[in-house]
C-alpha cells in the first residue's frame, strides 16, 4: 500500500499543523465513525514519533506514516489525502492499487 498526499493536503498540514521538515504525521485506525470498509471505526490523525511503521511516505522532510498494526484499516488499499474545497478540510479516499 502507498500513501499519496496532494498539494492542497501538504500545505494544510504545513499552515494547520506547522508541519515542517522532520516532522513525523502518523494516520491510524481510530474507534468511533465509519469507513468504507468498518463500521465502529474511522481514521484519524496525530503528529507523533513512530514505533513500528507500515508504510511510509516523505514529502518535504515531512513523513507520513501508518504503523503496522494499523495496516488491517485500509483493506489492502491506497491512501489518499486530498482537501475538501468547500470545507477547506482533509478528505480522505482508499484507493485499489
Amino acid at each position: 500500500m502507498n500513501i499519496k498526499v496532494t498539494e492542497e493536503a501538504l500545505r494544510w498540514f504545513k499552515e494547520e499543523m506547522e508541519a515542517s521538515a522532520g516532522d513525523t504525521i502518523r494516520f491510524y485506525a481510530r474507534y468511533g465513525g465509519s469507513s468504507p470498509f468498518h463500521e465502529g471505526f474511522s481514521l484519524g490523525m496525530n503528529r507523533e514519533e513512530p514505533h513500528d511503521i507500515g508504510v511510509q511516505k516523505e514529502i518535504e522532510g515531512i513523513c507520513f506514516y501508518i504503523e503496522k498494526d494499523d495496516l488491517w484499516f485500509f483493506n489492502e488499499h491506497d491512501l489518499l489525502v486530498d482537501m475538501n474545497r468547500e470545507t477547506e478540510e482533509l478528505k480522505y479516499q482508499y484507493l485499489q492499487h
